[in-house]
């Protein structure tokens, strides 16, 4: 959703994806105009390669190879992936992905301290993302008081704050969508959101009662 609000939006000129859908609320209306009418150029991945690219730029080497892909349509459409024979091995090619450095991450977590810590736990892919980018920003459902880095039973799912720009507070920032452990979806408001933003004039509709309207002073 936070892809399609976007795109919508006219924010997006290219856009790096494994895929963007409603889920059980149907195609992500807005992507998939914008994609037909060529609005946005996609340039199509999968969940690993982008999980990969983000490891080489969080491990701050060039590429990441990866195995999956080679046979797959995909690589006839993205030249900047090279297909290499393993130096290791003996007719074994392999691809490499070049490293992916997000200029900024934006994310929404349980819980931040007063030090920039962020608590993430189980979702360590944002782990990965914070350690690629070159500026990570947070939102929160609270603050915590205390060193979360120092909780035993919360530090292995932390964050550190050097990795973290920002922190705002900003409870049920994940709205409509679910945020674990503490709601679930908001399936009214996604069905609904699915209907208006069908249509150009309905989704901006939407952007001024839902966005536009709440936001920050």
């Amino acid at each position: 959703m936070q892809a399609d609000l976007l795109i919508g939006a006219g924010c997006v000129e290219t856009l790096d994806t494994s895929g963007v859908s409603l889920g059980e609320f149907g195609p992500a209306p807005r992507f998939s105009s914008a994609t037909i009418c060529g609005a946005v150029h996609v340039r199509d991945a999968t969940c690993p390669a982008l999980h990969a690219q983000f490891q080489a730029a969080e491990k701050g080497v060039p590429f990441m190879p990866l195995r999956g892909l080679i046979g797959s349509d995909v690589l006839a459409h993205r030249p900047d992936w090279k297909i290499f024979d393993n130096p290791f091995g003996n007719d074994d090619p392999i691809v490499l992905l070049p490293a992916l450095k997000p200029d900024v991450v934006l994310f929404h977590a349980a819980l931040a301290d007063r030090t920039g810590n962020v608590f993430i736990g189980t979702q360590r892919e944002l782990v990965a993302m914070a350690h690629a980018a070159q500026t990570t920003v947070v939102t929160v459902e609270k603050i915590h008081e205390g060193d979360l880095l120092r909780d035993p039973l919360l530090a292995a799912g932390t964050l550190p704050g050097f990795y973290v720009e920002a922190v705002a507070l900003e409870p049920r920032g994940s709205w409509p969508l679910p945020l674990p452990d503490h709601y679930g979806i908001d399936a009214v408001h996604l069905a609904e959101y699915a209907r208006l933003a069908a249509t150009s004039e309905g989704f901006a509709d939407c952007l001024q009662r839902y966005v536009y309207e709440r936001r920050a002073a």
